[in-house]
């Protein structure tokens, strides 16, 4: 059992977004304590729009990452907020990686729902690399043999 999802998925799911809203949280109680919102409203319309920026974003990029995900050879343990699932790789469609941005994601598109949904995104382990275009090795793997396992499967 190989765990294949990065270390840092806590932190961004966790950790960042705290610190996001607490620092915009701190900015509006300075500028109201200070009295900046009397001489100029933007002061306050920044900030607001900065947080439901933030929330959209991690919505959509952060808080669905599943927390772990191991391989464990012809089937993939996934645990997300406390609850576990596995997936056999001839239950996965279709696996498609977004490198290109931060955290890096994998998505698993699965031919029957699990308990986390017709798809599974993680955040896999990534390599230091200065090529912007460089493919996750991780994201490889899973998509040869997901297409070996998918071969093999009765449809």
């Amino acid at each position: 059992m190989t765990k294949i999802s990065s270390k840092s998925t806590f932190f961004f799911k966790k950790v960042f977004p705290v610190l996001w809203f607490w620092f915009l949280a701190f900015f509006v109680i300075e500028t109201l304590l200070d009295g900046a919102f009397e001489k100029e409203a933007m002061f306050l319309v920044v900030p607001l729009l900065m947080v439901v920026f933030g929330f959209v974003l991690m919505k959509k990029l952060v808080w669905d990452l599943a927390d772990e995900v191991y391989d464990c050879g012809d089937f993939l343990l996934i645990r997300n907020g406390g609850e576990e699932e596995r997936i056999s790789l001839s239950n996965i469609m279709n696996v498609s990686a977004s490198t290109n941005m931060n955290p890096p994601r994998v998505t698993l598109r699965l031919v029957n729902s699990g308990k986390f949904g017709t798809e599974v995104v993680f955040s896999p382990i990534a390599k230091l690399t200065i090529n912007p275009f460089a493919k996750n090795p991780v994201a490889e793997d899973l998509i040869i043999r997901v297409d070996k396992a998918r071969s093999k499967r009765v449809i």
